[in-house]
């Protein structure tokens, strides 16, 4: 994983993200909510191509179970890597960077929602020890870039406990600049 860089995202980036990895839809959205600090829009980057984004969403959840059974949780949103960049640990590293970014903000605990069907999504969350929790899978809203209108997937949602350890005060990798 030599070369790779975690960042927030800047609007400048916009152009080259939609270039990489299509969804101006989303980006605009995230871009927007970035700016009223309502989440923040990681990036990796491989020299100045972008190879994966994950968004971490710092508001309410549009979700009515989020919101009731996980009130002002985080979530860990839109985990994406562009598809000649998967398998190498980038996933493993936005997640870390965002877990990180949660521990300094003083977060106890983060949420994510897999879609069901998402077995290697599901099994990388698991290895990094999120936890399904103890209710019903949920419908889930992502924005579509063709009509406007949100497609809904049915998720289930997995939480992880933040614990301020050694290894994430002196670790380096995954660090957000």
């Amino acid at each position: 994983m030599r070369n790779l860089r975690i960042r927030r995202a800047h609007p400048a980036d916009l152009d080259t993200l939609v270039r990489e990895l299509g969804q101006r839809r989303f980006f605009a959205d995230r871009f927007a909510r970035q700016a009223g600090r309502r989440g923040t829009l990681l990036t990796a980057w491989r020299g100045n191509r972008p190879v994966g984004v994950l968004y971490l969403w710092l508001e309410d959840a549009e979700e009515d179970e989020l919101r009731e059974h996980l009130p002002k949780t985080p979530i860990l949103n839109h985990l994406e890597i562009h598809p000649d960049h998967r398998g190498q640990g980038i996933g493993t590293r936005l997640i870390t960077a965002a877990e990180r970014r949660l521990r300094m903000l003083g977060c106890r605990e983060v949420a994510l929602a897999v879609e069901v069907t998402n077995g290697r999504a599901a099994r990388l969350y698991k290895r990094l020890g999120y936890e399904d929790w103890p209710h019903p899978a949920v419908r889930c809203y992502s924005l579509t870039e063709s009509n406007g209108e949100r497609d809904v997937e049915i998720c289930r949602i997995l939480v992880k406990e933040l614990l301020r350890g050694e290894a994430d005060l002196h670790h380096p990798v995954g660090e957000v600049q």
